[in-house]
C-alpha cells in the first residue's frame, strides 16, 4: 500500500479535541489529499513529547498542539528547532491576546474544557438523544428536540444532527420523501424550530451515484436519475414552504459551515 501523502500530528495535555478540530476544518479546504492523522492526548512528561516529535520529524509532517503547561509549552519549541520539524500553537496566541488585551493569566492546567460539569452532561444526553431519533426512528422524539432537520436522503442530515448534538442541542432528523406523508408532529412544531436541507440537482446527482458505487449497485437505478431527484427536491421545498421553516442550499457546504447558519437560526 502507498504511504500516505501528509502526515499530521495531534499532541495535547488533554484530549485533543480542539487541535483536531481546527485541523479537520483546514482538511476541508484542501482536495484529493490523502493524510494520516495521529492523535497523541493526555501528555504530560517531556521524554513522552520527545518521542512523539521525532516519530513526526521521521514522517516530515507537522504538529499542531494544545499545550499549557509552560514546561511542556518550552520542551516542544525547543525540540522542534532541533528537528528542524514545524509544529502549530493551537491555543497559544488566543491565550496571549487574552493576557494582552485583559491583563489576566491563564490557570495553565489542563483538561479544563473537559470536567464534568453540567454543560458535559448536556452535551452526553443530547448526542445520546440524537443518535436514538436518527432518521425518523422516534417521531415522537421530535416535540422534545430542539432542532429538527428536514431533507431528502443525502442532505448530510446524519452527520449534521451528531455535529450540532456535540454542541448540546437535541435533533431529529426526518427523510422527506414524496410517497410517504409527512408525520403530523411536524405541523404542531413552531417552525423555527425545523430546518429544510436542499441540494443542486446535478450535485445530488453527483452524491448519490457515488454511493450507489460504494454499495456496489447499479447506478442507473431512478435513485440516482436526475429527473427523481428533481422531483424529490420539489415535493421537498413545497413542504417547506407549507411548515414555513427556514431553508439551508448545502451545496458545496462544509458541515461546520452548515452547522453554524443552522445554530443562527435556531
Amino acid at each position: 500500500m502507498d504511504e500516505p501523502s501528509h502526515f499530521i500530528t495531534i499532541c495535547s495535555d488533554s484530549l485533543g479535541d480542539t487541535a483536531e478540530a481546527v485541523v479537520q476544518a483546514v482538511l476541508h479546504q484542501f482536495e484529493n489529499q490523502r493524510v494520516t492523522i495521529k492523535r497523541y492526548g493526555n501528555v504530560r512528561h517531556e521524554d513522552e513529547l520527545r518521542k512523539l516529535l521525532e516519530e513526526a520529524a521521521r514522517h516530515n509532517g507537522f504538529v499542531a498542539y494544545t499545550l499549557v503547561q509552560p514546561e511542556l509549552r518550552e520542551t516542544i519549541r525547543e525540540e522542534a528547532v532541533r528537528l528542524d520539524l514545524r509544529i502549530v500553537d493551537i491555543m497559544g496566541p488566543m491565550m496571549q491576546a487574552f493576557i494582552d488585551t485583559f491583563n489576566d493569566a491563564p490557570r495553565e492546567r489542563p483538561g479544563l474544557l473537559h470536567q464534568l460539569d453540567e454543560n458535559y452532561f448536556r452535551r452526553i444526553e443530547a448526542i445520546e438523544f440524537t443518535v436514538a431519533s436518527d432518521d425518523g426512528r422516534d417521531l415522537g422524539a421530535m416535540l422534545k428536540a430542539d432542532i429538527v432537520l428536514l431533507g431528502m436522503s443525502r442532505t448530510s442530515k446524519t452527520p449534521l444532527s451528531i455535529f450540532l448534538a456535540h454542541r448540546g442541542k437535541k435533533v431529529v432528523n426526518y427523510p422527506i420523501v414524496p410517497e410517504i406523508s409527512p408525520p403530523g408532529q411536524l405541523f404542531k412544531l413552531p417552525s423555527q424550530r425545523m430546518i429544510g436541507l436542499t441540494m443542486e440537482p446535478e450535485h445530488m446527482l453527483k452524491i448519490r451515484s457515488e454511493r450507489l458505487k460504494v454499495l456496489g449497485l447499479p447506478v442507473d437505478s431512478q435513485y440516482a436519475s436526475l429527473g427523481r431527484i428533481k422531483e424529490e427536491i420539489k415535493y421537498a421545498e413545497a413542504l417547506f414552504q407549507r411548515i414555513g421553516c427556514p431553508v439551508i442550499d448545502i451545496t458545496d457546504k462544509a458541515i461546520e459551515e452548515t452547522a453554524g447558519l443552522i445554530m443562527g437560526y435556531i
